[in-house]
């Protein structure tokens, strides 16, 4: 199926790149951790995001940076609750839940979000596909190995890309026999967990391997230490022409969702490549 609807929206995959805005209300994440964890804040942003044409807001209360450390569940529901509430007050955009706890998840659906974007790929928490098959929400499926406290440290691979798409295609088949429909499911090679700066050059050049699993691709490549490495650049802040470099070439690759910090910018950037990449 080539389209989901999340509803007045609709998602048609392969005529455009969507972008999904970024939206951490957390204290540590490692580009903008404290800048959005209050709700005044975080609500401010959300609504710029959408201004500066993001499609979707993804919404997370757990950094995900290498090293980070988890909290408990309690503090996570406390973080991203109330800002989803807050939003769907006003805006009917859709949004999506960046949790791994699948209790997360569920609360985050009946406060008005819209999709799961799981960063293990429904494997952190066991009950976590079920839980999104019972909702009937789509859901996000990224590859990684680990937890952030060890993703770094595991990065051996035979075969990059195959091994990759193997654990999405469990996964895929995983959501699907608990009756996930497939149009529900999307899935996120995982650029930067687990993968050092070659594996993630790598990545981006085989993206279109991943079409082969017939689920719209997400990429989050925003501001990410590889493009810091190529460019010299310590501050996160200081690659969001780095950022949108890799984005195009992603587009080129036949990605379908950028996630990213810096919407307007990455929107202007995904038009001119879409005229230049898509058919």
């Amino acid at each position: 199926m080539n389209e989901l609807k999340i509803g007045d929206f609709s998602f048609i995959w392969g005529k455009r790149t969507y972008i999904m805005g970024i939206l951490n209300v957390t204290p540590d994440s490692f580009s903008d951790g404290g800048e959005f964890n209050h709700l005044e804040t975080a609500l401010n942003r959300a609504h710029q995001l959408e201004a500066q044409g993001a499609d979707i807001i993804d919404i997370g209360g757990q950094s995900t940076r290498p090293g980070a450390q988890e909290i408990a569940l309690g503090e996570e529901l406390e973080r991203v609750i109330p800002i989803i509430q807050e939003i769907r007050k006003n805006s009917s955009i859709p949004l999506s839940i960046d949790t791994t706890r699948a209790k997360v998840a569920e609360q985050a659906i009946a406060a008005g979000a819209d999709i799961v974007n799981d960063i293990s790929g429904g494997t952190f928490d066991p009950k976590m596909l079920a839980t999104v098959a019972r909702l009937e929400v789509p859901v996000i499926l990224m590859h990684t190995r680990g937890n952030p406290q060890t993703m770094q440290e595991l990065t051996d691979y035979n075969n990059l890309v195959e091994e990759i798409k193997q654990f999405l295609q469990i996964q895929i088949q995983k959501a699907q026999n608990l009756g996930i429909p497939t149009h529900h499911l999307l899935i996120d090679p995982g650029i930067g967990f687990a993968k050092n700066y070659e594996q993630n050059i790598q990545l981006l050049r085989n993206l279109r391997e991943f079409k082969a699993l017939n689920c719209p691709i997400l990429v989050g490549l925003s501001r990410k230490s590889f493009i810091g490495q190529i460019l010299g650049r310590s501050d996160p802040k200081q690659r969001i022409w780095g950022t949108g470099a890799a984005c195009s070439g992603a587009i080129a690759g036949g990605v379908d969702i950028l996630r990213v910090h810096d919407v307007a910018q990455m929107r202007d950037i995904s038009r001119v490549s879409d005229v230049i990449w898509r058919n």
